[in-house]
């Protein structure tokens, strides 16, 4: 697997981004990974990078995007925090890497059984935490299917309310960012958002948090 470089990184769209992922997944979920020289792309990207995409996903410690989407060094930048939140510095981050780096494309990633997010279904409170918490509190008032044992020990109600909070997410980006806003509307990147499966490795994508242009 090469290095990306610039002109690569220049040449491709949003939609062959995205299809990198994908097949990226597909590799992991079955257990097989391309054959790359990691010690190689250290010394090919020393001098700068050029990642296709930008993965917003949870700290949790079995959602490494790197990992489940099988890339390499100098492919992606990784965004995690605990619930796949946003804030204005993960907002700036991402402005520095599609504006200023040229990343095609930006995937919010959510995943199964989230400890954040049966947190803010709770209502938990401890610390710092409870103003991380406070913001995916949104998503657990947006779900209005379930009308009793509204708590983590409802599988169901959790994973309504995280893949709600992933839409949350990619609809804020797009609020809370001119850059990208802009970005995106004329198709210089891409958006979306999708849900990781802990017990089979797969990543399923939400159609409608989907803005990619094809072409």
């Amino acid at each position: 697997m090469k290095t990306l470089t610039k002109e690569l990184q220049e040449a491709m769209k949003p939609a062959m981004a995205l299809k990198l992922l994908e097949e990226g997944n597909k590799r992991f979920v079955n257990n097989l990974k391309a054959n790359r020289n990691l010690l190689q792309q250290v010394n090919e990207t020393s001098d700068g990078q050029h990642p296709f995409a930008v993965v917003l996903s949870c700290i949790d410690s079995r959602t490494s995007a790197e990992l489940i989407f099988d890339q390499g060094l100098g492919d992606i930048f990784s965004v995690r925090i605990a619930g796949n939140i946003i804030n204005e510095d993960i907002l700036g981050s991402m402005e520095f890497a599609c504006k200023l780096v040229g990343s095609k494309i930006i995937v919010v990633l959510g995943h199964s059984k989230c400890g954040a997010v049966k947190g803010a279904c709770d209502h938990a409170e401890m610390g710092n935490l409870t103003a991380l918490l406070a913001k995916i509190r949104p998503a657990v008032d947006d779900e209005t299917i379930t009308k009793d044992n509204r708590t983590s020990e409802n599988a169901i109600f959790v994973e309504n309310v995280a893949a709600i909070n992933v839409k949350r997410t990619v609809n804020a980006i797009m609020e809370r960012s001119t850059i990208l806003k802009q970005m995106i509307e004329s198709g210089e990147i891409g958006i979306i958002g999708g849900m990781h499966d802990l017990s089979t490795g797969q990543v399923t994508y939400y159609s409608d948090t989907s803005i990619i242009n094809q072409s």
